[in-house]
């Protein structure tokens, strides 16, 4: 397979996920793309995440504690189902949430939750598909889940979960957020509603808010960008430059020659080593400065 071709497979891919969901359209697409609808299937199979992946982090880890079945308390106390992993043995030093993309709360969420609470963190995965059922198996229904649901609402649950956190402990605990696409916009949106309740905030090629919204802003933030994500990238560029002009402590990188989705480990064709690992480290380093007491 040629780059341009990988490249606007890609571009058609990410159409479909972020903005028609139609996968009668998908098809036609990338049959057109490859000449046969089974050269299509193939391509679209490397380019979907797959949940029979192997996991980073194994979900039976001896070295943590991990709660399939946890509840999430949210704005107003009502609590919505998530995900929670911690080191077992040691008293964490912070609490880390972790915002999923908008296939839901997917087994590669939970493993980067687990990747988190190796790390030395409280960490909490919400899904926020709860008040419609749960995230489901089939990831199409998850993203017609996700586009259908009130982000009004998300954005006051997600702040509430910072605001339990942050009291929830004597003297209170920091907390950071960590979010990836559907999930990296949030982080950018809580870090306006949460205040200085929130102590970092890390987004992963997350489409972000007006510009004018960065005086708002009042955590520090890491924002990672692919390089050859352009839907991202002409809301992140004047996003980051508003953060810098309103003096707010924003650290961004774009990693060149990838694509969108890069740190997501379950999609061979996107996910890129090189770039997740720098993108890793940098991450916890970050977090471990914000969030260390």
């Amino acid at each position: 397979m040629t780059e341009d071709i990988r490249d606007r497979a890609v571009a058609i891919y990410d159409r479909f996920t972020h903005e028609h969901h139609d996968r009668r359209t998908l098809l036609r697409e990338m049959t057109l793309l490859t000449g046969s609808a089974l050269a299509a299937e193939m391509l679209i199979g490397g380019l979907a995440a797959s949940p029979a992946a192997a996991a980073v982090v194994a979900v039976d880890d001896k070295r943590l504690k991990t709660f399939p079945d946890a509840r999430v308390p949210v704005a107003g106390g009502k609590p919505i189902k998530g995900y929670v992993a911690t080191p077992r043995g040691q008293r964490p030093r912070a609490t880390v949430l972790v915002f999923h993309e908008n296939r839901g709360l997917t087994p590669h969420i939970q493993d980067v939750a687990r990747r988190v609470a190796l790390a030395g963190f409280f960490a909490v995965a919400p899904d926020f598909l709860s008040d419609a059922g749960g995230t489901p198996a089939d990831e199409d229904q998850a993203r017609a889940m996700i586009g259908a649901a009130n982000l009004d609402t998300i954005v006051a649950e997600a702040a509430g979960a910072v605001r339990h956190f942050a009291g929830a402990g004597t003297p209170p605990t920091r907390v950071g957020v960590i979010g990836f696409c559907w999930g990296g916009a949030l982080v950018n949106r809580v870090a306006i509603a949460a205040g200085d309740r929130l102590s970092a905030g890390v987004a992963y090629y997350g489409p972000a808010p007006d510009p004018a919204e960065a005086a708002k802003v009042a955590t520090p933030l890491l924002l990672h960008y692919a390089g050859k994500d352009t839907r991202v990238a002409q809301t992140g560029e004047p996003w980051v430059a508003a953060l810098k002009a309103a003096g707010k402590p924003v650290e961004a990188y774009t990693y060149p020659g990838v694509d969108h989705a890069f740190n997501n480990d379950t999609s061979a064709q996107r996910y890129d080593k090189a770039a997740a690992d720098l993108a890793w480290s940098r991450t916890i380093a970050f977090l471990h400065r914000y969030l260390d007491a």
